[in-house]
């Protein structure tokens, strides 16, 4: 029995329910996981007192895979907002190190270098995002920009003195932090660090700060740190990463726009080519060209990458896909936040036997995480004899009635409905659940699996994260 113990980065279900769902699949795997009722929310911190506590009293696992920022912060929105000073935070991590070290044999963890989202919606920063995020965000990219290219861009700053001093503090609090897990990890204390780039884009702050980081890891020769681009799916690949420790499995990937691997994702500062080649390097897998255990099909995008939230570009694919005839999942990054509904009528037309999963969640770097555990787990519960079909099953169904039925075509109501409900977006969503369950019927003849009751709820009451229940 492989025993392994998450802290995750808040209560969505991604977060949550996701990987619940997916380690569920190989029956050889216990989960460890504290009350989701501990874990933060969208205005709500993580209780850490009750999550050291639910460290301490566990059995010693395996594995332990942590995100650092719900233990320093309360949760990833928290490390935003969080107002606790350098020492407040130094003083709790500490704590942590000394209940950890007894309890696991090995620790994989991940700390996020702080965003700077490129708009002026306050809904996961603090409160004066509303007036001067937008005017932030360009400030810190031409003033990156302007010291990389060494020449002037306008720099000018319109954010007031001192909502520009409060925010510099806690970038420099957290970057601090960060520098301390890699004299951890010099230490030897993780298996794995992770430092991740949220949301980010080719210049701005966090994008030099990631640069720094990177520069005393490579002076230090800290062998166990990496810096990469992502977030929710993290935690899903230091879970294949732990499982690959031990095992060996070859993955080919295989891009539908061969000519594009070279673009940039929305959300991203790498190519999707890079990408996809850093997620499957994260995950402990090897990369193969010929005889892979594991094909991987990128629905990747022809000039820009799409939105199902934005929608000022909405994608579809106009080519007729060659499923192969041994085991494949598709990663569908043609569009951000959810599926390409051309390729999912394909999919759904093909038979099952060959097929180890879907995603279409969000970014590039969150479909891939999600995708490639699915699909590992999938493969070492069938070698070893352990695999849990029903499972399976379930986890794809949730992954598609989400990423096709929620994302690509029910959640455009919900966003413009909700206003008209007085901001209510479960009776927007209620509107919409005859369609989903009529969708939902479609998926279940493609996987052969009906559950008997399917609830809806929306989490976070915003139309981002929806969470499926099956019954």
């Amino acid at each position: 029995m492989i025993k392994i113990a998450l802290i995750p980065i808040d209560n969505r279900p991604i977060c949550y329910d996701l990987i619940k769902d997916i380690l569920a699949i190989d029956k050889n795997i216990k989960l460890y996981l504290p009350d989701i009722s501990d874990l933060g929310g969208l205005v709500s911190m993580s209780n850490i007192d009750n999550i050291l506590s639910f460290i301490n009293t566990i059995d010693s696992v395996d594995y332990l895979i942590i995100s650092l920022d719900t233990i320093a912060y309360g949760g990833l929105v928290s490390s935003r907002r969080c107002e606790d000073s350098f020492e407040q935070i130094k003083n709790r991590i500490e704590k942590f190190k000394v209940i950890a070290a007894k309890k696991a044999k090995k620790i994989l963890a991940f700390s996020s270098i702080m965003r700077i989202s490129n708009n002026n919606i306050n809904e996961e920063e603090k409160e004066y995002w509303a007036l001067y995020g937008k005017r932030i965000f360009d400030w810190s990219y031409y003033l990156h920009k302007t010291e990389v290219e060494k020449s002037y861009n306008c720099v000018l700053n319109k954010v007031p003195d001192d909502i520009l001093e409060d925010y510099l503090n806690t970038r420099k609090r957290n970057f601090e932090i960060n520098k301390i897990y890699l004299n951890w990890a010099k230490e030897g204390f993780f298996d794995t660090l992770i430092l991740s780039k949220d949301d980010c884009s080719e210049f701005g702050l966090n994008v030099k700060e990631a640069n720094e980081l990177n520069n005393i890891i490579k002076k230090e020769n800290i062998k166990s740190a990496k810096i990469k681009t992502g977030a929710d799916e993290i935690p899903l690949s230091l879970i294949t990463r732990a499982l690959l420790s031990n095992n060996k499995i070859s993955i080919k990937p295989i891009f539908l726009e061969e000519n594009s691997i070279d673009l940039i994702s929305k959300y991203e500062d790498i190519s999707i080519k890079n990408c996809v080649l850093a997620q499957i390097e994260l995950a402990g897998a090897k990369l193969s060209l010929n005889n892979a255990d594991l094909t991987l099909i990128i629905n990747n995008f022809k000039a820009e990458q799409g939105d199902l939230v934005l929608g000022d570009i909405i994608n579809s694919i106009d080519k007729k896909i060659e499923f192969p005839k041994s085991p494949y999942f598709i990663a569908d990054v043609n569009n951000a936040n959810g599926a390409d509904i051309k390729l999912i009528e394909q999919l759904l037309r093909e038979n099952i036997n060959n097929f180890y999963g879907y995603c279409g969640y969000n970014t590039s770097a969150n479909t891939l995480g999600c995708a490639i555990l699915c699909a590992v787990i999938k493969t070492l519960s069938i070698k070893n004899k352990t695999y849990d079909d029903n499972a399976f099953k379930k986890i794809q169904f949730i992954r598609l009635l989400d990423d096709w039925c929620y994302q690509a075509i029910s959640r455009k109501y919900v966003r413009e409905s909700a206003p008209n409900f007085n901001f209510n977006f479960m009776e927007a969503l209620k509107e919409k659940e005859g369609e989903l369950n009529s969708n939902s019927k479609k998926i279940s003849e493609f996987l052969n699996f009906y559950p008997k009751e399917i609830e809806y709820a929306l989490p976070w009451q915003r139309s981002f994260e929806v969470r499926i229940s099956l019954k």
